[in-house]
């Protein structure tokens, strides 16, 4: 049996296997040729005080003992051709792994996505950044893996109540993600690696039974006698079903839409929304390391921060280091941005959604779209920032302490977001409540992390798809819809999730319902 030890180390040990095994010996009061083996479990960074450690979670085998490390594998799937078809809408981390836990459970999975395969996106991509044209069913949003494919990869969640975060991990390590994200406090894949794995779990689907259907739109669900029976799909297809899950993102407004004009129950959510910061990593690095220069064995620096500002929340979110602030409209006449890194994180910038928690009471002045009152809301802003910043895909712009200071930027240095920037003072783009919070909160966020509030940062306009504006209510025993049996609302576009990972146990949750009440 290996002995488990937890320890601190320098970066620099943690960094090297040789350097680790001397220090596991001395803590031990063994020689390092008695050590067959130090497998790290768990390792994160502990920046607390100006000499940096890792902590290391570890098991240690001594010469002679055999290496028990239970090997990382997929389930053995059956094959489900034949099997009874669930439709899912959306092939995002809700939609696959809802998928593969069907199969798994002998249920066939037809996914049905809007959006083109990962390969395929990448052609529409490069047409937001380098030509200005929004594809309304392919872009950064909308496609196979959904938001997260090009927009980072982050695995980092807090919900560890709502289901097995481990069992999730383990399963994109089997379809080729790195063991690293097993280990690491707060795992990534990254933007240039993720598109394999998700392809790889598309194979799959198809290779066990499974149908993933790519550029085919919903344009209505099909019920009966408060059931489902099927969808439609924009060219006139039907495709029936029984049981049905709705996993297509926060950002799918058609299908709000859909659900409203049909009379389905939804309701407004409350959500966040705000700008996207940029600094020089270097500084984020400075500020939260404590030093002038990183070094070869830290990672670029991450960071955190929340205050209260006039009795509301204002965040860092999706925090992105060594990343860039890519486009992510889903519709042309808006913009909206959102950031990702490289699995190596070597961007020289670093960015972070910074917002504002948002209350149904803000939403009144789109009272009359009634449960859409919030994505009104979102898509006002989107649509005003859209006009201000030239009517292309550039963002408004402004240096961080000139938008507190309300003067308009002089001029906006070349940022990592492609499509270009315009100076605006942003006070424009957002109503005044939500100008305010934002103006006092740098200033409060500048009190806190020292360095922070400067000119060398500049907000881009708007970080506004941040999660769901709607919820789709759903019961809380068998996760189907209040209304309409056989409709299974799911992940983050239902309300239900907030990211990769718990989109991802939301889908099998799903799952798991529906193949108990198959017969």
């Amino acid at each position: 049996m290996p002995r488990e030890l937890q320890f601190q180390v320098t970066p620099e040990v943690a960094a090297q296997p040789e350097l680790l095994q001397q220090h596991v010996a001395r803590l031990m009061h063994v020689g390092v040729r008695d050590i067959q083996h130090v497998i790290v479990r768990k390792r994160s960074i502990d920046a607390r005080q100006r000499a940096i450690k890792i902590n290391i979670k570890a098991n240690v085998y001594f010469q002679g003992e055999a290496i028990t490390e239970e090997e990382v594998r997929l389930p053995d799937y059956p094959n489900v051709a034949h099997k009874t078809p669930v439709v899912i809408v959306g092939a995002g981390p809700a939609g696959l792994f809802a998928a593969l836990q069907l199969i798994e459970l002998g249920v066939k999975p037809i996914v049905v996505e809007r959006g083109k395969d990962v390969r395929g996106r990448r052609r529409d991509l490069k047409a937001i950044n380098r030509d200005h044209v929004v594809d309304e069913d392919s872009n950064y949003c909308f496609g196979e893996g959904g938001a997260g494919t090009y927009s980072d990869g982050k695995l980092y969640t807090r919900s560890k109540k709502r289901g097995d975060v481990d069992r999730i991990l383990r399963l994109l390590v089997g379809f080729g993600a790195s063991p690293e994200i097993l280990v690491e406090a707060h795992p990534h894949i990254g933007t240039n690696k993720l598109p394999q794995i998700i392809q790889d779990i598309r194979e799959a689907i198809i290779h066990f039974g499974g149908e993933v259907l790519f550029e085919s739109r919903v344009t209505d669900i099909l019920v009966a006698h408060g059931e489902v029976q099927g969808v439609e799909l924009h060219n006139g297809q039907r495709l029936q079903a029984k049981k049905l899950i709705l996993a297509t993102g926060h950002s799918a407004r058609d299908i709000f839409e859909l659900l409203h004009r049909k009379k389905i129950l939804i309701e407004a959510k409350p959500f966040a929304l705000g700008v996207r910061a940029e600094h020089p990593q270097s500084l984020i690095d400075q500020i939260q390391y404590s030093c002038d220069f990183r070094g070869e064995f830290l990672p670029p620096a991450p960071y955190a921060i929340v205050k209260q500002v006039n009795g509301r929340g204002m965040y860092s979110f999706c925090m992105c280091p060594g990343g860039v602030i890519a486009p992510c409209a889903t519709s042309p006449g808006e913009v909206v941005t959102n950031g990702w890194s490289p699995s190596k994180r070597d961007q020289a910038t670093a960015n972070s959604g910074i917002v504002v928690e948002l209350r149904l009471e803000d939403f009144k002045p789109f009272a009359k779209f009634g449960p859409l009152a919030g994505m009104e809301f979102q898509k006002d802003i989107e649509q005003r920032a859209f006009r201000l910043a030239g009517q292309t895909q550039k963002v408004p712009a402004q240096r961080m302490v000139d938008f507190s200071q309300k003067k308009v930027s002089a001029e906006i240095p070349k940022t990592s977001y492609v499509p270009g920037t315009t100076s605006v003072e942003l006070g424009e783009v957002f109503p005044p409540f939500l100008t305010q919070i934002m103006r006092e909160g740098f200033v409060q966020f500048g009190h806190s992390m020292k360095g922070y509030f400067t000119n060398d940062a500049i907000l881009h306009a708007p970080e506004s798809r941040t999660s769901s504006p709607v919820r789709i209510p759903r019961d809380p025993i068998t996760l189907e819809h209040l209304q309409i049996k056989g409709l299974y609302p799911c992940g983050e576009g239902a309300g239900y999730a907030g990211g990769i990972i718990s989109a991802a146990i939301d889908g099998e949750k799903c799952a798991l319902k529906i193949a108990e009440s198959i017969p």
